[in-house]
């Protein structure tokens, strides 16, 4: 904190923080339902990166990553593209682990 405040009396900008994301395709046949949504959460909620999953198409919306209930509001069916967006220190690897679910299928197939 020090460092930002410091940057900001000098007449610098704050420090941005690192971001990450990917693109991916829900591929399990269930779609992004109540299990994976929740498996998806608890993994989000292992990072200190704030996480965000946005569809675009008819109907658009973002969704924070760490919340159950608007992560099934999304209603990502199979075939719906999404894109992960993390920002803070492990953006990185919180895009890498939560992309990976997607892949796996979250363990349903």
């Amino acid at each position: 904190m020090i460092g930002a405040a410091s940057a900001l009396q000098q007449g610098n900008p704050t420090p941005v923080m690192p971001t990450a994301s990917r693109d991916i395709i829900v591929s399990n046949t269930l779609g992004l339902h109540a299990r994976p949504a929740m498996q998806f959460v608890d993994l989000a909620n292992q990072f200190r990166s704030r996480v965000t999953v946005s569809k675009g198409g008819e109907e658009p919306y973002s969704a924070d990553g760490k919340s159950v209930m608007q992560m099934i509001i999304l209603a990502a069916t199979q075939g719906t593209p999404l894109k992960i967006l993390a920002d803070g220190d492990d953006a990185d690897q919180a895009v890498e682990k939560l992309a990976q679910l997607f892949e796996d299928k979250f363990g349903e197939e």
